[in-house]
């Protein structure tokens, strides 16, 4: 329970991020997601090193397709968004027809997943930032990684050890959101 009330998003993260068997161990918890109908509608790609330069080119040139008129400094920001942790994991689900599962919960299953990396990092000492961004709704970024136009990027999970502690934030109470149903 412990982990789950003090589960916080760190921005500021530097090396190192987990190793190949600590990030398995990581994704194979989040793989636990729920998930209708057992269909696993999910991608999870995992980029390091110098693949965070290309990821980088991948967004410049969305972006400058997306807003002809944008600046060098706006464009070299957005080129710098993956150096930002030494992993990024884009999480995508890719749904699949189904009469049972339609393809908000695929969607949604996704989502558990990406908060599953997150949880597993903080379990394992790391920490973790979820982005999405218009380069999560882009269709030539997800071609560029292989992803179909249907396909959802539900978040690009930034990965690393915080070089900062995670900013101290009011949590909501559960009074503010839980409402006793009693009927009609």
């Amino acid at each position: 329970m412990e982990l789950l009330r003090t589960r916080a998003s760190n921005g500021k993260l530097e090396a190192p991020a987990p190793d190949d068997a600590t990030l398995a161990e990581i994704l194979e918890a989040a793989l636990r997601a729920p998930d209708h109908a057992a269909l696993r509608p999910w991608k999870i790609l995992t980029i390091r090193g110098e693949a965070r330069d290309a990821l980088g080119e991948v967004f410049a040139e969305a972006a400058k397709a997306r807003e002809p008129e944008l600046d060098d400094e706006k464009l070299a920001r957005t080129r710098r968004k993956p150096l930002r942790a030494p992993l990024v994991l884009v999480v995508a689900a890719v749904p699949v027809e189904h009469p049972k599962a339609p393809e908000i919960e695929q969607v949604l299953s996704a989502g558990a997943v990406a908060h599953g990396i997150l949880l597993g990092l903080q379990a394992k000492g790391f920490a973790g930032m979820w982005r999405t961004g218009a380069p999560a709704y882009d269709d030539a970024v997800k071609a560029a990684l292989g992803l179909r136009p249907e396909d959802h990027i539900v978040g690009f999970v930034y990965v690393g050890t915080a070089s900062v502690p995670a900013p101290d934030m009011p949590r909501p109470s559960v009074d503010a959101y839980v409402v006793p149903w009693h009927g009609r």
